[in-house]
């Protein structure tokens, strides 16, 4: 009789414990209904420069989403209203040597256009502060991941962007197997241009110091490997693959030729510059440690500006080849409002639709880990 009432009360207490999971889980608060991978599209973006002097603190910030694999983070925004099955445009960025992730955000502020050109924008980091093979895998995972929530066939761009040291890591990746059938165009922001530049003479390139966001007190990152993309990562005739291709930078760092490989490659016609772009506003961002005289090609604080935008017209299959200069500007000083908006406009102009039209597939989900009494299924 002891016996069977011990019975009866564990039955009662276990059916309690699920009655109250139950009513835990219920209660719990929902996610936000126009949310991505738990990004709530609708609140501002997190760690937002002020329109002047951006504190240290906010632009060394690694991002508060997290890639599952590897447990390192990044920066994801997304536009506000999103709903599953919209169509989006997918930005990844990627920060120059030495620097961080929201100091790349707030350079390249893209973002900002996030909600007028259904922008999804990934911003991830280094730990080690500069980009290597090292860092593929992380970044496919997140790739995958945003993909695999927003859906392929929602995907009508995907764009590769890149600052300094990212540039030239968006080269080194643009033709590897894993990015070759998803990237649409290729930014590359005072990263290398595919094609010929004349130094301008001004500081930085004379050869002067990768960028470097300093923080008192910490150790400076190793230099990266000293490795210059291929020629068919570059994308002239007989390149490995096919992407448009955005060129910026300061004309105070180097001047790009008249003519481009790619251009070239597609068959576009002869390069035009088209009405420049006035900035009043000036970026959020710059490099406070190197400000003196010498240091033009580097960059300055950042104000009001003016760029030329040259493009390679009539180009085949809807591919975009373009420059953009930005008067007196340096490699340092972050992108004003009208110029990032130009970078965009230009990108989504080209022909986009590799990842909906393509091979990608979602990676098979992670197998459940085994409980006490065996996995569950």
């Amino acid at each position: 009789m002891k016996l069977l009432s011990c019975l009866l009360r564990s039955a009662v207490l276990a059916s309690a414990s699920v009655v109250s999971a139950g009513l835990a889980m219920a209660q719990a608060p929902a996610a936000p209904e126009h949310s991505l991978l738990g990004v709530n599209c609708d609140a501002p973006p997190a760690y937002h420069c002020p329109d002047t002097m951006c504190d240290q603190a906010v632009v060394t910030q690694p991002g508060d989403t997290v890639e599952m694999k590897t447990r390192r983070p990044y920066f994801l925004d997304c536009p506000k209203g999103y709903k599953p099955g919209d169509k989006v445009n997918i930005v990844l960025s990627l920060h120059g040597y030495g620097s961080y992730a929201n100091w790349q955000r707030n350079y390249a502020p893209f973002y900002d256009d996030k909600d007028k050109y259904k922008l999804v924008v990934i911003t991830p980091g280094s730990p080690v502060r500069y980009w290597s093979e090292a860092d593929d895998e992380y970044l496919h995972n997140i790739v995958d991941s945003v993909v695999g929530a927003i859906g392929k066939t929602n995907v009508d761009h995907f764009i590769l962007a890149g600052h300094s040291q990212g540039g030239l890591t968006s080269s080194r990746l643009v033709c590897t197997d894993y990015f070759k059938d998803k990237v649409d165009v290729r930014i590359s922001l005072s990263g290398g241009r595919v094609g010929d530049v004349t130094p301008a003479g001004k500081g930085f390139a004379q050869g002067g110091k990768p960028v470097y966001q300093q923080v008192p007190g910490e150790k400076q990152p190793a230099p990266p490997p000293l490795r210059m993309p291929s020629a068919d990562a570059g994308g002239p005739p007989g390149g490995a693959c096919d992407y448009s291709f955005i060129f910026e930078n300061g004309a105070n760092e180097t001047i790009p030729a008249a003519t481009s490989p790619l251009a070239t490659k597609y068959g576009c016609s002869a390069r035009k510059e088209e009405d420049n772009v006035i900035d009043p506003k000036p970026g959020y961002v710059w490099d406070a440690t190197r400000q003196d005289p010498g240091t033009d090609g580097w960059g300055h604080y950042p104000r009001s500006g003016r760029a030329q935008v040259f493009v390679f017209p009539n180009c085949k299959g809807g591919r975009v080849v373009a420059d953009v200069l930005r008067l007196q500007k340096g490699h340092t000083e972050g992108l004003e409002p009208n110029v990032t908006e130009k970078l965009v406009t230009l990108a989504l102009s080209a022909k986009g639709g590799k990842i909906a039209n393509g091979s990608w597939s979602p990676p098979p989900p992670p197998k459940p880990a085994a409980g006490p009494f065996g996995s569950r299924g």
